[in-house]
């Protein structure tokens, strides 16, 4: 673990490793389930340039619930670490590389990860070696090669859990030049051709035996033959499928896009060297039925492809065709009447026969009897065709009666061979599924396909899901639903350019304690990390929240979604008090290396410019004792005002919370390493790239950052700390919202934001009375609005129009009456209360008017109870539309305008 290495090569390690980008998914006008994880749902996995192979392989072993406690648990501790460091062990820094992106595929807020620190030291090995793109296979024996030395132990080798996970051993027994021989082998991926073969079994039965084996041949001329019995299966049986050759002719490799059929569950007793002498008896049996099958196929072939020449004809067709020939008249013209007493003649004479069935020449040309052997075609199509010059009746009988007879005979012939071949057929496919052939099952856990051809392609894998009994597909940053339907398409080949390369099976041991974890499993294991990994994790997110508000900073917008007539007056607001900057134009004196100074406007937000104050005052120290103590320097002068301002009482026309986090937590007693290391990550933000000194600080400042360890600050409670910070600023901007909105008389409006102002402010100040604003001020507008609404709300009632009495019920029950019902609590004041009674007595006022529609006195009837009792239903109030926080220079200035405005006479505008 992190814990046992050593300061200076963590730290470098950690300087070394990528630093993650801000998602390339978020585009001009993204949704957040583009880039963030949904629940528990798996992560994704970056392609950074030719590298879906890794993402379809270390996602297929991180879904393996064993695989994935090893990497996680992973230690090397003291000198043992020591010595491989100094003997250059890539694979350890490979280890705590692959440990890392494990943790943040565990807890990651992000829907995909990035991969490229573990991926670089795996290419690295072979850059070493060759400048040339290898085979994903060799990429992947590397790495298994590497997890396997990771976790050698020097005291006994066979203790290594990544060779018990991923090895077994196999039996070859054999005779080469009349000589036998055995030996054992150990093997992690089993190579497979697909060539020849129909389905995996096959595949593994053309592996396994290679030549004769048996006895009488063994000890004969035969050259060679062997055997090959799997003495010790590994929990993770691995088939790599052999789709790729090299074609001599074309002197490039190909791909084999040939169909081959793969089981989900597939029994490997028959591979066992326990089941060898079963297995003999049945190879030998399945011996005698192929070469009995062979024999039936021969004779059928014999009958189905009949003749001497090249062309060869099924036989029952060639004694249809006599028949024709026989049957045909001649073609000298005869009158209609001898031509009809000719067919009377033949019917009769042909009816005569015993067993046989006949074409009746005087009835309809549809209706026929059942008769195998007759004249096809239509009487102009036979006239016309080649006939015997002379034909007796006597001969006619004779050859129609031999022909039927040899035609039934070779039909029951042909029928029995076809049954015979079916009974052969079922037993060869029946042979191993003997129930004692039927106790090592392993099931398919991956599948890692390959679209494309040997040169270039894609690759993805399809993992079966354990807690959501599902399949699902892992394509680079993309984890979708399934089905074994989609995986048969794409991975069985034949048709298309995609097939499988690799089948990852599992034993029912591993099946079976994969079967025991649930959906949120990985929270419980993110759990059980160790604190460094876990710092880990809370980092990259909180690295997450960072990145999406700066992103929301870039594309934020001054004011919501309004009706038509409302947005364009809100930008003609906009407009002409500059709301829409996000940030302050700030000019800066920077000194080149000629001693020039030169002036550059920057857009910075207030804590920025406090940061590159403090960083000017700090001038002398830095250029006299370096940066480090430059920073210290800066920092002392930039907590110093900031907690000044931290003293001055707030006002919603002046409220220097609004402009620096730092003044929040300084008046919210927050703790000290909060407070710090928000402070120090603004002394390390980007934009303090703009000189020589301010780099140089920026430097020293994200140094120190990724030295603070988790046991110096408590991530979780920075975490909630700033997410107080954030919702005060959303209660802020909710609040000002609704002011302007009330000022421009969108009542509607208004209200919903002040409504959802209050209740997020009031969860606020339950953790202390600086955490949030002015309660009585949102109070206050949230009372007027409501009441102003009300009165629209029963004008447009009692208008008797239609539409109006519809716009006006509407207001009602969605924005009256359940804020109302918000407002009804037990601690609600006297003036809430007063305002509440005064709609009340306005509805109620109705009751019982003469002049009032009878309908219009049906529906406040329905109304009224609703107005009356505040507990009867469920409170449902729309939520606002959505808007991101302005800079603060912004929402200050607009809160000074907006108190003044409704205060005075007219709107103000802010300049």
């Amino acid at each position: 673990m992190f814990c046992d290495r050593p300061q200076e090569v963590h730290s470098a390690e950690n300087k070394n490793r990528s630093k993650r980008k801000r998602c390339e998914v978020w585009g001009e006008n993204p949704k957040q389930s583009d880039w963030r994880r949904v629940g528990d749902w798996p992560v994704g996995m970056k392609n950074i340039g030719n590298t879906c192979w890794f993402s379809a392989v270390i996602q297929s072993l991180f879904q393996l619930p064993e695989f994935r406690r090893l990497v996680l648990g992973y230690s090397l501790k003291g000198l043992a670490f020591l010595l491989l460091v100094m003997q250059g062990k890539r694979n350890i820094a490979f280890m705590q590389e692959l440990q890392c992106l494990f943790a943040l595929m565990l807890g990651t807020r992000r829907k995909f990860v990035d991969p490229s620190a573990a991926l670089e030291l795996l290419r690295d090995a072979f850059r070493s070696a060759e400048e040339q793109q290898q085979d994903v296979s060799e990429f992947t024996h590397k790495l298994l090669d590497w997890l396997e030395d990771a976790f050698q132990s020097p005291a006994d080798k066979s203790e290594n859990p990544m060779v018990q996970l991923f090895y077994g051993t196999f039996l070859t027994e054999g005779v080469h030049e009349g000589n036998t021989f055995s030996k054992i082998e150990t093997f992690g991926q089993y190579p497979l051709q697909v060539n020849g073969y129909r389905n995996l079994n096959e595949c593994l039965e053309g592996a396994m035996v290679e030549g004769e084996m048996d006895e009488e041949t063994a000890t004969q001329s035969v050259k060679y033959g062997q055997e090959r019995w799997f003495t010790k299966l590994p929990p993770v049986l691995t088939f790599e499928l052999s789709r790729f050759e090299f074609n001599q002719s074309l002197g490039q490799p190909e791909k084999i896009h040939t169909k081959l059929e793969f089981p989900q569950t597939i029994y490997m007793d028959r591979y066992l060297y326990c089941s060898k002498e079963l297995i003999q008896m049945k190879r030998e049996e399945m011996k005698r039925l192929k070469e009995r099958m062979t024999v039936l196929q021969q004779k059928l072939e014999r009958y189905m492809k009949y003749g001497s020449g090249p062309a060869r004809f099924p036989l029952p067709d060639m004694l249809q065709y006599v028949l024709e020939f026989i049957a045909t008249k001649s073609a000298v013209p005869v009158s209609p009447e001898c031509v009809s007493s000719a067919q009377d003649s033949e019917t009769t004479v042909l009816q005569s026969q015993a067993g046989s069935s006949v074409l009746l020449a005087n009835s309809s040309p549809q209706k026929k009897l059942d008769v195998p052997l007759q004249p096809s075609g239509s009487p102009a199509e036979i006239s016309e065709r080649p006939a015997p010059h002379e034909v007796s009746e006597e001969e006619m009988n004779l050859v129609r009666t031999c022909l039927q007879r040899w035609r039934n005979e070779i039909e029951q012939d042909v029928q029995d061979l076809k049954e015979s071949i079916t009974r052969v057929n079922l037993s060869i496919e029946q042979m191993y599924c003997d129930p004692l052939l039927q106790q090592v099952p392993y099931h398919l856990h991956a599948v890692l396909v390959h679209e494309g051809q040997a040169n270039a392609g894609h690759y993805w894998a399809y993992i079966y899901d354990q807690p959501r009994k599902s399949w699902l597909k892992y394509n680079d940053i993309s984890v979708t639903e399934s089905s074994w339907e989609e995986l048969e398409r794409d991975s069985f080949g034949g048709s298309k350019n995609a097939s499988a390369y690799c089948l990852m099976y599992i034993s029912d041991k591993v099946s079976n304690e994969d079967d025991g974890s649930e959906v949120g499993q990985f929270q419980k294991e993110v759990e059980a990390l160790p604190p460094e990994l876990r710092h880990y994790i809370q980092e990259d997110n909180w690295r997450l929240e960072q990145e999406a508000e700066e992103w929301e900073e870039e594309q934020s917008c001054k004011i919501p979604q309004m009706e038509p007539s409302a947005a364009s007056e809100s930008q003609d607001l906009s407009s002409e008090s500059g709301l829409g900057d996000t940030t302050s134009d700030f000019v800066i004196l920077v000194e080149t290396n000629s001693n020039q100074l030169v002036i550059k406007t920057v857009m910075l937000s207030p804590a920025m410019q406090g940061v590159i104050l403090a960083i000017a005052k700090a001038r002398q120290t830095f250029d006299r004792d370096g940066s480090e103590a430059g920073l210290v320097k800066a920092f002392h002068e930039e907590y110093s005002r900031l907690y000044l301002l931290s003293k001055e009482t707030p006002t919603p026309q002046n409220d220097a919370r609004l402009q620096h986090v730092l003044v929040y937590f300084l008046q919210n007693n927050a703790p000290k390493q909060v407070v710090e290391r928000t402070l120090l990550e603004q002394f390390a933000d980007k934009n303090l790239s703009y000189d020589e000194r301010s780099i140089s600080i920026m430097k020293v400042a994200r140094a120190k950052l990724r030295e603070i360890g988790p046991d110096e600050v408590d991530m979780e409670e920075y975490k909630r700390w700033h997410e107080d910070y954030s919702l005060f600023r959303k209660v802020s901007v909710y609040l000002l919202t609704g002011l302007e909105l009330y000022q421009n008389r969108k009542y509607q409006e208004s209200l919903t934001y002040l409504v959802y102002a209050y209740q997020s402010n009031t969860a606020l100040l339950m953790k202390g009375t600086n955490r949030g604003v002015n309660e009585s001020l949102i109070a206050l507008y949230r009372r007027k609005c409501l009441l102003k609404l009300n009165e629209v709300a029963a004008s447009l009632f009692v208008s008797c129009e239609e539409a109006r009495v519809a716009e006006g019920i509407s207001i009602l029950n969605e924005l009256i009456i359940p804020c109302m019902h918000l407002m009804s609590t037990c601690d609600i004041c006297q003036e809430d209360l007063d305002a509440i009674e005064v709609m009340r007595n306005r509805w109620c006022s109705y009751l019982g008017q003469e002049d009032m529609d009878a309908n219009l006195q049906m529906k406040l009837g329905e109304l009224l109870p609703r107005l009356l009792d505040c507990s009867a239903e469920v409170i449902v109030l729309k939520e606002p539309p959505k808007i991101r926080p302005n800079s603060p220079y912004d929402l200050c200035s607009r809160f000074a305008a907006v108190m003044e405005s409704i205060h005075g006479a007219s709107t103000v505008t802010v300049k």
